[in-house]
């Protein structure tokens, strides 16, 4: 009796694990059909720093704190006066015309002396920064490319709490990675912010996923992930 119980109880977890998985959106051909509209957006712009740092202790090469400061004091090592350095950064972009128009965060290109777009193909463009909105952290940039593939436009305001989205970007740098969830809520807004409404996701977002695209289920872009 108990091993026909047992068997009767596998038996319904196993139907209905396989009915859950059923029910599951599917994202592989929206992956593969829009991915390699999506790209990697990489940034360089000259920081001016004007602090003044101390000079390291005057100590004997024998005391044991030297090497402690030789190796951690910054690399003016007390000299005065403003320096300059190289800040590079990650974003994400994607194609809204084959003759190479992508949208992106305003953030992402914000002050950059130089903007690079890495196609999925490996293929790289500098970039040119055509128009940017930091009240709504968009911004339009274009490549010298024809015959790109490009995304479609959606209707967020057709967006519906609860339901499945998806997200295409470069976390970390990691070209085309996708992750997927739910709409929490529409309509938000940031403290002092109020300039344009927000929507909510539970979808994983790392730094390097901003300024890619958010995908329902149809395959159409219906807003731009920022961080």
């Amino acid at each position: 009796m108990m091993k026909r119980l047992f068997a009767f109880f596998a038996l319904f977890v196993s139907l209905t694990a396989f009915s859950y998985a059923r029910d599951l959106p599917d994202f592989t051909e929206l992956a593969e059909k829009y991915g390699s509209s999506v790209v990697n957006v990489s940034t360089t712009q000259t920081v001016r720093n004007t602090n003044v740092f101390p000079q390291i202790p005057n100590l004997s090469e024998d005391d044991p704190m030297y090497d402690f400061f030789r190796r951690f004091m910054p690399p003016n090592k007390g000299k005065k006066g403003p320096h300059e350095f190289q800040s590079r950064s990650l974003g994400s972009g994607f194609i809204i015309s084959a003759d190479g128009y992508i949208l992106t965060n305003a953030h992402v290109v914000d002050g950059a002396d130089e903007v690079t777009v890495r196609l999925t193909d490996k293929r790289e463009f500098r970039a040119k920064v055509i128009g940017s909105d930091p009240k709504t952290d968009v911004a339009l940039i274009k490549i010298e490319a024809n015959n790109l593939p490009r995304v479609t436009i959606g209707k967020p305001d057709q967006l519906r709490v609860g339901e499945w989205v998806a997200a295409i970007g470069s976390p970390f740098g990691f070209d085309n990675s996708i992750t997927a969830g739910i709409v929490s809520a529409k309509g938000r807004s940031l403290p002092q912010e109020n300039y344009v409404p927000f929507i909510q996701t539970d979808v994983a977002i790392n730094p390097g996923n901003s300024g890619g695209p958010l995908f329902n289920m149809k395959g159409e872009v219906v807003g731009i992930n920022s961080q």
